[in-house]
Protein backbone atom coordinates (compact mmCIF):
# COMPACT_ATOMS: atom_id res chain seq x y z
CA UNK A 1 0.00 0.00 0.00
CA UNK A 2 2.75 2.42 0.66
CA UNK A 3 4.89 1.57 -2.59
CA UNK A 4 1.20 2.08 -4.44
CA UNK A 5 0.91 5.13 -3.00
CA UNK A 6 3.68 6.96 -2.08
CA UNK A 7 7.31 5.37 -3.30
CA UNK A 8 5.58 4.17 -6.82
CA UNK A 9 5.26 8.37 -7.52
CA UNK A 10 8.57 9.11 -6.29
CA UNK A 11 10.44 6.35 -8.60
CA UNK A 12 8.31 7.45 -11.49
CA UNK A 13 10.02 11.13 -10.60
CA UNK A 14 13.12 10.25 -10.33
CA UNK A 15 13.60 7.64 -12.95
CA UNK A 16 11.80 9.81 -16.33
CA UNK A 17 14.15 12.76 -14.79
CA UNK A 18 16.76 10.79 -14.81
CA UNK A 19 15.63 9.19 -18.45
CA UNK A 20 15.37 12.24 -20.18
CA UNK A 21 18.64 12.92 -19.23
CA UNK A 22 20.31 10.14 -20.69
CA UNK A 23 18.60 9.92 -23.65
CA UNK A 24 18.41 13.10 -24.38
CA UNK A 25 20.83 12.28 -27.58
CA UNK A 26 18.32 9.84 -28.35
CA UNK A 27 15.51 12.21 -28.77
CA UNK A 28 17.61 14.45 -30.93
CA UNK A 29 18.76 12.05 -33.54
CA UNK A 30 15.03 10.68 -33.38
CA UNK A 31 13.74 14.76 -34.12
CA UNK A 32 16.15 14.55 -37.35
CA UNK A 33 15.18 11.42 -38.28
CA UNK A 34 11.30 12.60 -38.51
CA UNK A 35 11.87 15.83 -40.22
CA UNK A 36 13.68 14.40 -42.73
CA UNK A 37 11.96 11.78 -43.12
CA UNK A 38 8.24 13.08 -44.06
CA UNK A 39 6.07 16.19 -43.55
CA UNK A 40 4.33 17.15 -40.55
CA UNK A 41 5.40 17.51 -36.68
CA UNK A 42 7.57 15.66 -34.52
CA UNK A 43 5.35 15.26 -31.61
CA UNK A 44 2.20 13.46 -31.96
CA UNK A 45 -1.26 14.36 -29.31
CA UNK A 46 -3.96 12.46 -28.96
CA UNK A 47 -6.37 12.10 -26.04
CA UNK A 48 -6.20 8.63 -23.64
CA UNK A 49 -8.24 7.71 -20.65
CA UNK A 50 -5.71 8.08 -17.17
CA UNK A 51 -6.30 7.61 -13.68
CA UNK A 52 -9.99 7.37 -12.59
CA UNK A 53 -11.03 7.72 -16.23
CA UNK A 54 -9.78 11.20 -16.05
CA UNK A 55 -8.33 12.21 -19.65
CA UNK A 56 -4.96 13.41 -20.90
CA UNK A 57 -2.73 14.16 -23.74
CA UNK A 58 -0.44 11.14 -24.35
CA UNK A 59 2.71 12.41 -26.63
CA UNK A 60 4.56 10.05 -29.03
CA UNK A 61 6.95 10.51 -31.69
CA UNK A 62 4.94 10.80 -34.82
CA UNK A 63 5.40 7.31 -36.60
CA UNK A 64 2.20 8.01 -39.14
CA UNK A 65 1.55 10.42 -42.10
CA UNK A 66 -0.57 13.60 -41.17
CA UNK A 67 -3.47 12.46 -43.50
CA UNK A 68 -4.02 9.28 -41.12
CA UNK A 69 -7.57 9.23 -39.49
CA UNK A 70 -7.60 10.84 -35.69
CA UNK A 71 -8.64 9.21 -33.03
CA UNK A 72 -8.80 5.91 -34.79
CA UNK A 73 -7.02 2.64 -32.93
CA UNK A 74 -4.24 1.14 -35.89
CA UNK A 75 -5.82 -2.07 -36.08
CA UNK A 76 -9.18 -0.39 -37.44
CA UNK A 77 -7.89 1.57 -39.98
CA UNK A 78 -8.39 -0.49 -43.34
CA UNK A 79 -4.43 -0.09 -44.58
CA UNK A 80 -2.19 0.34 -41.54
CA UNK A 81 0.91 0.02 -42.90
CA UNK A 82 0.14 2.41 -46.19
CA UNK A 83 -0.35 5.24 -43.00
CA UNK A 84 3.26 4.50 -41.35
CA UNK A 85 6.39 6.90 -42.50
CA UNK A 86 9.75 4.65 -42.82
CA UNK A 87 11.08 5.86 -39.78
CA UNK A 88 7.95 4.76 -37.74
CA UNK A 89 7.82 1.75 -38.93
CA UNK A 90 11.35 1.49 -36.84
CA UNK A 91 10.62 3.40 -34.04
CA UNK A 92 7.21 1.15 -33.90
CA UNK A 93 9.06 -2.39 -34.01
CA UNK A 94 11.61 -0.92 -31.38
CA UNK A 95 8.71 1.11 -28.96
CA UNK A 96 11.27 4.06 -29.78
CA UNK A 97 8.01 6.67 -30.60
CA UNK A 98 6.90 5.88 -27.14
CA UNK A 99 9.91 7.96 -25.35
CA UNK A 100 8.29 11.23 -25.39
CA UNK A 101 6.07 9.63 -22.57
CA UNK A 102 8.58 10.35 -19.83
CA UNK A 103 6.87 13.53 -19.98
CA UNK A 104 3.87 12.44 -19.22
CA UNK A 105 5.76 10.35 -16.51
CA UNK A 106 7.45 13.44 -14.99
CA UNK A 107 3.38 15.43 -15.18
CA UNK A 108 2.31 12.68 -13.15
CA UNK A 109 -0.05 12.02 -15.82
CA UNK A 110 1.15 8.28 -16.41
CA UNK A 111 3.52 6.25 -14.26
CA UNK A 112 6.25 4.02 -15.64
CA UNK A 113 4.60 0.43 -15.65
CA UNK A 114 0.80 0.37 -15.80
CA UNK A 115 -2.20 -0.96 -17.85
CA UNK A 116 -1.16 1.02 -20.80
CA UNK A 117 -3.74 3.87 -21.60
CA UNK A 118 -6.36 3.16 -24.20
CA UNK A 119 -7.98 6.27 -26.50
CA UNK A 120 -10.88 8.25 -25.19
CA UNK A 121 -13.42 6.09 -27.61
CA UNK A 122 -12.08 2.56 -27.20
CA UNK A 123 -15.58 2.07 -24.86
CA UNK A 124 -15.28 -1.43 -25.05
CA UNK A 125 -11.98 -1.79 -23.74
CA UNK A 126 -12.74 0.79 -20.83
CA UNK A 127 -15.53 -1.20 -19.33
CA UNK A 128 -13.40 -4.57 -19.56
CA UNK A 129 -11.07 -2.68 -16.91
CA UNK A 130 -13.50 -1.20 -14.97
CA UNK A 131 -14.74 -5.01 -14.20
CA UNK A 132 -11.38 -5.36 -12.95
CA UNK A 133 -10.12 -1.84 -11.36
CA UNK A 134 -7.75 -1.97 -14.10
CA UNK A 135 -8.75 2.31 -15.06
CA UNK A 136 -8.05 3.40 -10.80
CA UNK A 137 -4.44 3.37 -11.28
CA UNK A 138 -2.13 5.60 -13.73
CA UNK A 139 -1.56 3.80 -16.86
CA UNK A 140 2.37 2.78 -17.73
CA UNK A 141 4.76 3.37 -20.65
CA UNK A 142 4.37 -0.62 -20.47
CA UNK A 143 3.09 -3.25 -18.36
CA UNK A 144 2.05 -6.72 -17.92
CA UNK A 145 -0.16 -6.89 -20.75
CA UNK A 146 2.74 -5.60 -23.17
CA UNK A 147 4.77 -8.78 -22.17
CA UNK A 148 1.95 -11.02 -22.16
CA UNK A 149 0.78 -10.74 -26.31
CA UNK A 150 0.54 -6.94 -26.61
CA UNK A 151 -0.93 -6.36 -30.51
CA UNK A 152 -2.00 -10.17 -30.45
CA UNK A 153 -4.24 -10.26 -27.20
CA UNK A 154 -8.27 -9.58 -27.36
CA UNK A 155 -9.57 -7.13 -25.22
CA UNK A 156 -11.44 -9.32 -22.57
CA UNK A 157 -7.87 -11.07 -22.22
CA UNK A 158 -6.00 -7.91 -22.38
CA UNK A 159 -7.97 -6.31 -19.31
CA UNK A 160 -7.64 -9.26 -17.26
CA UNK A 161 -3.96 -9.14 -17.85
CA UNK A 162 -4.27 -5.41 -16.89
CA UNK A 163 -6.76 -6.52 -14.04
CA UNK A 164 -3.87 -9.21 -12.45
CA UNK A 165 -1.34 -6.46 -12.35
CA UNK A 166 -3.65 -4.01 -10.31
CA UNK A 167 -4.44 -6.79 -7.94
CA UNK A 168 -0.48 -7.73 -7.40
CA UNK A 169 0.92 -4.16 -7.78
CA UNK A 170 4.21 -4.63 -5.78
CA UNK A 171 7.93 -3.38 -6.32
CA UNK A 172 8.55 -6.58 -7.37
CA UNK A 173 5.95 -6.76 -10.21
CA UNK A 174 6.91 -3.39 -11.50
CA UNK A 175 10.62 -4.80 -11.50
CA UNK A 176 9.58 -7.76 -13.22
CA UNK A 177 7.38 -6.07 -15.86
CA UNK A 178 10.27 -3.63 -16.43
CA UNK A 179 13.11 -6.11 -17.45
CA UNK A 180 10.14 -8.37 -19.28
CA UNK A 181 9.38 -5.30 -21.45
CA UNK A 182 13.32 -4.90 -22.72
CA UNK A 183 13.44 -8.64 -23.32
CA UNK A 184 10.28 -8.01 -25.27
CA UNK A 185 11.41 -5.00 -27.15
CA UNK A 186 15.02 -6.86 -28.17
CA UNK A 187 12.69 -9.80 -29.65
CA UNK A 188 9.89 -7.85 -31.15
CA UNK A 189 7.55 -9.87 -29.42
CA UNK A 190 3.77 -9.30 -29.84
CA UNK A 191 4.20 -6.08 -32.46
CA UNK A 192 1.61 -6.60 -35.09
CA UNK A 193 0.30 -3.40 -36.65
CA UNK A 194 -3.34 -3.57 -37.03
CA UNK A 195 -2.88 -6.51 -35.04
CA UNK A 196 -4.92 -6.06 -31.71
CA UNK A 197 -7.06 -9.98 -31.18
CA UNK A 198 -4.66 -10.85 -33.67
CA UNK A 199 -3.66 -14.48 -31.46
CA UNK A 200 -7.50 -14.97 -30.96
CA UNK A 201 -8.30 -14.71 -35.16
CA UNK A 202 -5.01 -17.10 -35.68
CA UNK A 203 -6.78 -19.54 -33.68
CA UNK A 204 -10.15 -19.26 -35.32
CA UNK A 205 -7.95 -18.84 -38.16
CA UNK A 206 -6.46 -22.44 -37.64
CA UNK A 207 -9.60 -24.23 -36.32
CA UNK A 208 -11.17 -23.27 -39.87
CA UNK A 209 -8.49 -24.58 -41.89
CA UNK A 210 -8.25 -28.11 -39.72
CA UNK A 211 -12.58 -28.34 -40.18
CA UNK A 212 -12.17 -27.78 -43.86
CA UNK A 213 -9.08 -30.27 -43.88
CA UNK A 214 -11.08 -32.86 -42.47
CA UNK A 215 -14.69 -32.04 -44.84
CA UNK A 216 -11.76 -32.82 -47.60
CA UNK A 217 -11.37 -36.12 -46.37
Amino acid sequence: MIYRKYIKRILDFILSFIGIVVLSPVFFLLIICIKFDSKGPVLFKQRRIGKDKSEFYILKFRTMKIDTPKDMPTHLLKDPESYITRVGKFMRKTSLDELPQILNILKGEMSIIGPRPCLWNQFDLIAERDKYGANNVYPGLTGWAQINGRDELPIDIKASLDGEYVKNLSFASDVKCFFGTIASILKHDGVVEGGTGTLERMKASESTAATAEKEDR
